[in-house]
């Protein structure tokens, strides 16, 4: 009994020794860089020793990297929104999200109506925002939100961008709007329902419920409204739609995916394209600008994509998030699913893709930068590499 007790005190000696000097470098950290930067924002000497004194960092957290950013980055891809997309629109999901949307849409009807009318927005996004962030405020959001916040500062991979938001994260605390032990995240930092990271709480948070607070955690009127506002403040186009699924004929390359290849409607039309449904583009769309939109190129569903899709990127960056906020907002009318099918592909790693990115680059292509991440510029270079060895151009890996 007594060898039990000194290898199990051996052990939480071992352990402590382990976490003693991470503890003690965040505490230094914390008071070399984020203290002296949350003072000069305006933060008061209150606040940071009530919310910072005792703090410890979350060392459990994934993506991270290592005290000061000393370490590597991660292979994989921890976000489901940066993965292949087939698996991300899986009927089942869209199904489960359908009926409790409506019936919120009924519940939240008249706030909904003056939402609408303030901001621009059609309530069916905001309800599929709301749903894809936090299941309609149904999701678990556990963490401590300025511990994480402070721990990605301190040994994340975008170590200024998490200081900065971890001050905002300090001014939202001194705001008052909601006491810290309301103040929780996900394991990336976002916040409540609509996930905002806390600058955009800052920036586009309302109170539309009336009770004097920006109240993003509990207050589901707030949360509309919230969302409404930051898609109203990047852009969103009244009266348009995010985009349509499509066929896009083989002569038509997939290599001319993308935003910055925008043209009327009816030019795309002119050349080919024809929604799946038979139905024509609205009489309306047609003059107004759109471009081809293929998140697994020829191995999945096609679209033509208004500006009002990269407002929604503007929430999240992938195209499948924006995708999928698109997709769940047509289906609270008519609940179907895609015409054209995912098709089985290759299983990657953000690691290989960064590599992939790599050659394309030393090959003269614009990929955006190697992020690891499969966006339209990575997609459409994949297939004028393809094009340029004779092949005909998938856009998509292997």
């Amino acid at each position: 009994m007594r060898c039990l007790f000194l290898t199990v005190l051996a052990a939480l000696v071992s352990f402590h020794a382990q976490a003693a000097p991470h503890d003690a470098a965040f505490q230094k950290f914390l008071n070399a860089d984020v203290i002296p930067a949350a003072k000069s924002a305006g933060v008061s000497d209150e606040i940071l020793r009530r919310e910072l004194s005792g703090l410890k960092p979350k060392t459990d957290l994934p993506g991270l990297i290592g005290p000061n950013g000393q370490g590597k980055a991660p292979e994989i891809n921890f976000q489901a929104e940066f993965r292949a997309p087939a698996n991300y629109f899986r009927d089942a999901q869209f199904n489960a999200l359908v009926g409790p949307g409506r019936r919120l849409m009924e519940k939240h009807a008249g706030a909904l109506s003056q939402i609408e009318r303030q901001f621009g927005v059609p309530r069916r996004i905001l309800l599929a925002i709301w749903a894809r962030e936090s299941g309609y405020g149904g999701a678990r959001i556990p963490h401590d939100g300025l511990q994480v916040l402070a721990t990605r500062a301190f040994m994340g991979q975008r170590r200024d961008y998490f200081k900065a938001e971890t001050i905002a994260a300090l001014k939202i605390l001194q705001s008052g709007d909601v006491p810290r032990a309301v103040l929780k995240s996900s394991w990336g930092g976002a916040l409540g329902q609509p996930q905002f990271m806390p600058s955009s709480y800052l920036k586009y948070a309302v109170d539309f419920d009336g009770d004097g607070h920006r109240d993003i955690w509990r207050s589901e009127v707030d949360t509309l409204a919230s969302i409404a506002n930051y898609l109203n403040k990047h852009g969103w186009a009244t009266g348009r739609d995010w985009g349509y699924e499509a066929i896009i004929p083989d002569q038509i390359s997939c290599s001319l995916e993308g935003p910055d290849n925008r043209m009327a409607i009816s030019k795309w039309v002119s050349a080919g394209v024809t929604r799946v449904s038979g139905k024509p583009f609205p009489d309306h769309e047609l003059p107004l600008g759109g471009n081809i939109l293929m998140p697994a190129g020829r191995y999945g569903p096609a679209f033509i994509a208004t500006e009002n899709f990269y407002v929604l990127k503007e929430y999240n960056e992938s195209d499948t998030y924006a995708l999928f906020v698109g997709h769940l907002a047509d289906r609270y009318g008519a609940n179907k699913g895609f015409v054209a099918k995912w098709k089985p592909t290759r299983s990657t790693t953000r690691g290989a893709v960064r590599t992939l990115q790599e050659r394309l680059q030393k090959k003269g292509h614009d990929v955006g930068g190697a992020d690891g991440l499969i966006g339209f510029k990575t997609r459409r270079s994949i297939g004028k590499d393809q094009e340029s060895q004779g092949y005909f151009a998938t856009c998509w890996v292997g």
